[in-house]
C-alpha cells in the first residue's frame, strides 16, 4: 500500500477514501490526465492499474520531483502538514501557518495583520487543491494525509530540521529512553507517575501542547534557561552539550542546561548533543511553523521608469539585426579557416581569442555567439580524423531566409537551450577551466529560468525594464526548491542564470533597453509568428554601396545577404555601426581571386552595385593583384614553388624572410621547400606576393567561402529536465489502459471448484496478502504447492497463522495441521463454502 497509517484518533473517523488508490479510483479521467501531465515520470512505464500508480506516486524520487515544482506557499502548507499528525484538519493547518489569533506571536516572527490572515485563508484552499491534484496529499478536509514519501521528505528531524527549523516530536526524541528515565522527567516536571512508557510519553506531550500548563512550567525556569531556548526556537533546534545523556533530576540540576534536561524541555540525541522538542518549539513560537508566511506571490517593483514601447522595439530590432550579422560573420570566417576540436571536446583558448579578435568583442561574448550558433544547429564538428569546427549544411539553408526568420531560429534555439555560455572559463570539478563548446556547459535549469524571467518581464507594463535583483524575489517564490547548486560566492545557480538571461536577451534583441520587445512577446506566447512581428521593425536591406577613392566602400545600411557576402569576400570590414565601411586591400582582392573570381568579375560586380563609378585606384589595385596572382604556384612535394619567370624565383630565393622555408632551386622555374603548402602560401603572402595553390594535376585550387562544411548535422538536443510532458493522445491511451487494468485487478474472483489441470498462480505480494486476510476472516483457500523435490500439487487449506516465511494451516488433503513454506506456494484462490 502507498498510504501512511497514523495513530488512531478518538472520535468518529472522517468520511472519505481509506487509501490513496481509492481516491484515485474516484477521480474522473480529466483529473487523472491533469495528474499525469503534471508528473510525467509516472508514465514510464504506464502503470498497470491504480494500485501501481499510487505506489509509484509514493516513491521518493517522484515525490521530490513534484515538490520542486511547488510555489513557496504551497510548499509551506505541505511543511505545516508534515509537522502535524496524519489526519490533520484544514483549520489546524491554517492555525499552524498563522498561529492562534488569541496567542501573542513570538517577537522573532513576522507580524501578521488581519489582512495577512485573510490572505492565508484565501490562498490555503488553492494550495490544498494543488497538493491534492498532484497526489501529494489525499483525504477529506477534516482528515488530510500526506503521501508517505512527502512526509518523510518534509518532516523535521534533529539532523534535518528543514525549512521550518523544527526538530523531532517528543515521542520521536525519546525513542529508546528507559522507562525509569521517563518517570524521572515526569516527576521533575511536576506530573504524576504513569503505569508504562507509552502513557509517560503521552503525558509529557500533553504537557507541552497545553499552552496554560506549559507556560506555567516555563514561568519557573531561570532566565538563562529561557535565553538558551530562545537561541534554538527558530532553528537549528540542536545544541552541543557534554555528557547529554546523564540522568539529571530537578534536585540535581546545577545549570540552565541541566534544568531543561531534567524536565524534558531539552532531550539528548547523542552523548554530546541535545534537541528542542517540536511541541515546545511551537509553543515558544506562538504556534507558528514558519517565521514568515508568504501566501501571495511578490510582484516585481522596477525602479526604472517605463520607456517608450516603440523605442524599446526599435532598439531590440537593431540588436536582432546585429545578432544575425554577427553569427553570419562568425560562421563565414570559420567556413574559410575552421579551428580544430580539442581532444576532450570544445574549442581551444587560442582559437577563442582569435575568434574574439575577428568579431571585435570579448572572449566571453564570442563564446556566447559560438554557443548560439551551435545550439541552433549551424555549427558542429566535421567528424574527420583531424576534427574541426565548421558550419553545417543547415547554415546554408539558414542564409536563404530573410533576417527576421533567421533571428527567429536563433531566439527559439536560445530559449530552449540547456547550454550556458557564461560558464566558459569557470573551473570545473577538477579545477580546470571549462572550454567553449565543451561538454560541461549544459544545465537543465537554464530553459525554465529563461522562460520564467521573460514571463515576468512580459507581465510588466510595456516598455518597463527590470533588473535581476528586482525579479529574483518572485522567481524564488515561484520555485523555492529549484535554485540549483550554490556557488563559492553563496549565490544559487538560479541567481546567476537570471543575470545571464537578461544580458543575453539584450544581446539577442529579445529585450531592448532592458524591457521586453514585441517580437519576444510573440515568441513566448506563440500566438503569432515572431518573425512577422520583427520584420516591419527591421531596416530594409540595400542593394548598393558607395565606393570611395580611398579604396573603401560605404554601406549606408544593412545589405542584402548575397551582396554582403560577395562584398565581404573581396573587402575587409573596417568599421561597423549604422553604416558599414569596407576596405579593399591586396589581401582581400587576392582572397576573391582565390575563390575563383576574375578581375573582370570584380570590376563588373562593383560597377553594378555602386552608386558611384569605380574609382581608378580601386581598378588599378584589382588589375595589379590579378596580374600577379597565380604567377607563383605552390603545390605538394614536401611543398614546391614554381614560376615561369626565373627572375621572380631568384628574388624569392634571395629574400632573407624566406630563410625559415629552407628553399632550394631544383630547376630554373621550380623551388622546393621544407614547409607544408599552407605554411608556404601564408609566408609568401606575408612577404607581399600573391601565390596560388595548385592541385597534383597542375590546376589552380579555388578556395570557396563555403568550402568547409560538415556532413548533415542536427542541432544538439537539450539535456532533458525529467521526462517530457505527454501529449493528449498518449494520455488518453494511458488512462484507458490504467482503468482497464484496475477493473481487472479489482474484479471479484471465486473459483467454484479447483481445476486439477492447472495450478493457481498469483504474485508473491498478492499471495501473502490473501493468506493474511484468510487468517483474519477464517476463510478456506486453494493453493498450488511445490515440495522439496519439485513435485507440484494442489491443496485446500484453512490458514491458521502466517509468520516467518511459513503458513501454518489445516491441510484437508492430509487431514492434519501442516506448515507450508511461502516461497513454495505458486498461488492462491478463494473457494466457495
Amino acid at each position: 500500500m502507498t498510504t501512511q497509517q497514523g495513530p488512531q484518533r478518538q472520535g468518529r473517523t472522517p468520511a472519505g477514501p481509506r487509501t490513496l488508490a481509492e481516491e484515485l479510483r474516484a477521480r474522473p479521467d480529466d483529473a487523472l490526465a491533469a495528474l499525469l501531465r503534471s508528473r510525467p515520470d509516472l508514465l514510464n512505464p504506464v502503470p498497470g492499474d491504480l494500485t501501481q500508480l499510487s505506489a509509484r506516486l509514493s516513491s521518493r524520487a517522484s515525490a521530490l520531483r513534484a515538490l520542486e515544482r511547488l510555489d513557496r506557499f504551497t510548499l509551506q502548507v505541505a511543511e505545516a502538514l508534515a509537522t502535524a499528525p496524519d489526519g490533520t484538519g484544514l483549520a489546524t493547518v491554517r492555525t499552524l501557518l498563522t498561529g492562534p489569533s488569541k496567542v501573542k506571536p513570538h517577537p522573532g516572527a513576522t507580524p501578521l495583520t488581519p489582512a495577512d490572515r485573510s490572505a492565508v485563508a484565501t490562498a490555503l484552499p488553492r494550495a490544498i487543491a494543488t497538493l491534492r491534484d498532484r497526489a501529494l496529499l489525499w483525504g477529506p478536509d477534516n482528515g488530510l494525509r500526506l503521501v508517505l514519501a512527502v512526509r518523510e521528505a518534509l518532516a523535521p528531524a534533529a539532523a534535518n530540521p528543514g525549512r521550518t527549523g523544527l526538530g523531532p516530536t517528543l515521542a520521536e526524541a525519546t525513542v529508546g529512553m528507559s522507562p525509569a528515565r521517563l518517570q524521572q522527567l515526569l516527576a521533575s516536571a511536576g506530573q504524576p507517575a504513569t503505569p508504562d512508557p507509552v502513557t509517560a510519553v503521552a503525558a509529557l506531550t500533553t504537557l507541552l501542547t497545553d499552552r496554560t500548563r506549559c507556560a506555567a512550567l516555563l514561568d519557573t525556569a531561570p532566565e538563562p534557561a529561557l535565553r538558551l531556548l530562545e537561541r534554538l526556537v527558530w532553528g537549528p533546534p540542536t545544541g552541543t552539550v557534554p555528557d547529554a545523556t546523564r540522568p539529571v533530576t530537578a534536585e540535581d540540576a546545577q545549570s540552565p542546561v541541566e534544568w531543561l534536561l531534567a524536565r524534558g524541555l531539552l532531550l539528548p540525541t547523542s552523548p554530546g548533543s541535545v534537541v528542542l522538542p517540536r511541541e515546545l518549539a511551537l509553543h515558544l513560537r506562538g504556534g507558528r511553523t514558519h517565521r514568515t508566511v508568504e501566501p501571495v506571490q511578490p510582484e516585481p517593483a522596477p525602479a526604472a521608469a517605463p520607456r517608450d514601447p516603440q523605442a524599446v522595439d526599435s532598439a531590440a530590432a537593431g540588436q536582432a539585426h546585429t545578432a544575425v550579422k554577427t553569427v553570419e560573420e562568425l560562421l563565414d570566417a570559420w567556413g574559410l579557416t575552421p579551428p580544430p576540436t580539442l581532444r576532450a571536446g570544445g574549442l581551444g583558448v587560442r582559437d577563442l581569442k582569435r575568434t574574439a579578435q575577428t568579431l571585435e568583442t570579448t572572449e566571453q561574448l564570442a563564446a556566447f555567439w559560438l554557443e548560439l550558433a551551435y545550439t541552433a544547429g549551424l555549427l558542429a564538428p566535421d567528424g574527420e580524423a583531424d576534427e574541426c569546427w565548421a558550419p553545417t549544411p543547415g547554415y546554408d539553408s539558414w542564409l536563404q531566409l530573410d533576417t527576421a526568420e533567421r533571428w527567429s531560429v536563433l531566439a527559439t534555439a536560445w530559449l530552449t537551450a540547456t547550454r550556458v555560455s557564461a560558464l566558459t572559463g569557470t573551473p570545473d570539478g577538477k579545477g580546470k577551466p571549462r572550454a567553449a563548446l565543451g561538454p560541461e556547459l549544459d544545465r537543465t535549469l537554464a530553459p525554465s529560468v529563461r522562460r520564467a524571467t521573460l514571463a515576468l518581464l512580459a507581465e510588466l507594463p510595456p516598455g518597463t525594464p527590470a533588473t535581476a535583483e528586482e525579479l529574483l524575489p518572485t522567481l524564488r517564490w515561484q520555485r523555492p526548491l529549484r535554485g540549483g547548486p550554490t556557488g563559492p560566492d553563496g549565490r544559487e545557480l538560479r541567481d546567476d542564470l537570471t543575470t545571464w538571461t537578461l544580458a543575453e536577451a539584450e544581446l539577442l534583441g529579445i529585450t531592448g533597453r532592458g524591457a521586453l520587445a514585441a517580437p519576444a512577446r510573440a515568441l513566448l506566447t506563440a500566438e503569432s509568428d515572431p518573425a512577422e512581428v520583427l520584420a516591419p521593425l527591421l531596416p530594409q536591406p540595400l542593394d548598393h554601396v558607395i565606393l570611395q577613392p580611398d579604396l573603401t566602400a560605404i554601406a549606408p545600411g544593412p545589405l542584402l545577404t548575397p551582396l554582403a557576402q560577395a562584398l565581404a569576400l573581396c573587402a575587409d570590414i573596417e568599421s561597423k555601426g549604422g553604416a558599414t565601411v569596407y576596405r579593399f586591400t591586396p589581401g582581400s582582392v587576392r582572397r576573391a581571386l582565390d575563390a575563383g573570381r576574375t578581375a573582370a568579375d570584380l570590376q563588373t560586380f562593383l560597377a553594378q552595385h555602386s552608386r558611384t563609378p569605380v574609382p581608378q585606384p580601386l581598378s588599378y589595385l584589382i588589375d595589379d593583384v590579378a596580374r600577379r596572382h597565380g604567377i607563383l604556384r605552390v603545390g605538394a612535394a614536401s611543398s614546391y614553388l614554381r614560376c615561369d619567370d626565373p627572375s621572380l624565383l631568384g628574388e624569392v630565393l634571395a629574400d632573407r624572410r624566406a630563410a625559415d622555408l629552407r628553399l632550394r632551386l631544383l630547376a630554373p622555374t621550380v623551388l622546393a621547400a621544407q614547409a607544408a603548402p599552407d605554411v608556404l602560401l601564408a609566408a609568401l603572402r606575408t612577404m607581399g606576393y600573391a601565390p596560388a595553390a595548385e592541385s597534383a594535376e597542375g590546376d589552380v585550387l579555388i578556395t570557396r567561402p563555403d568550402s568547409h562544411r560538415t556532413p548533415p548535422r542536427t542541432a544538439p538536443t537539450p539535456v532533458p529536465d525529467g521526462p517530457p510532458s505527454p501529449d493528449d493522445t498518449l494520455l488518453a491511451a494511458a488512462i484507458k489502459a490504467i482503468r482497464a487494468g484496475d477493473r481487472a485487478a479489482t474484479a471479484s474472483r471465486r473459483e467454484p471448484t479447483p481445476d486439477p489441470r492447472q495450478l493457481p498462480r498469483t504474485a508473491a505480494a498478492e499471495t501473502l496478502a490473501a493468506l493474511q486476510t484468510a487468517v483474519l476472516l477464517g476463510e478456506r483457500m486453494w493453493i498450488g504447492y511445490l515440495n522439496a523435490e519439485g513435485i507440484a500439487s494442489q491443496r485446500i487449506i484453512d490458514p491458521v497463522k502466517v509468520e516467518g516465511g511459513f503458513v501454518t494451516a489445516f491441510d484437508h488433503h492430509a487431514d492434519e495441521l501442516r506448515t507450508f513454506a511461502l516461497h513454495r506456494i505458486t498461488g492462491v484462490a478463494e473457494l466457495d463454502e
